[in-house]
């Protein structure tokens, strides 16, 4: 059986997509308007989306179900 090879991350989840968003639109606005600019924001409103709802679930005002 194979083991998986397992590592820490670096930085937290929050920082690695706030990061890539930024990092994503910085080429976005490098492109001319197109479906490959297009296709960029897009990925970045995803990573700003799934920040936003990572903050979410992690944040102290959630209660689990009773």
């Amino acid at each position: 059986m194979l083991k998986r090879r397992r590592f820490e991350k670096q930085l937290p989840l929050q920082d690695r997509l706030s990061a890539w968003a930024n990092e994503v639109r910085e080429q976005a606005d490098q492109l001319r308007p197109g479906p490959e600019r297009d296709m960029l924001l897009m990925k970045a409103r995803q990573a700003n989306t799934a920040f936003y709802l990572n903050e979410w679930v992690n944040s102290p005002g959630l209660q689990p179900p009773r």
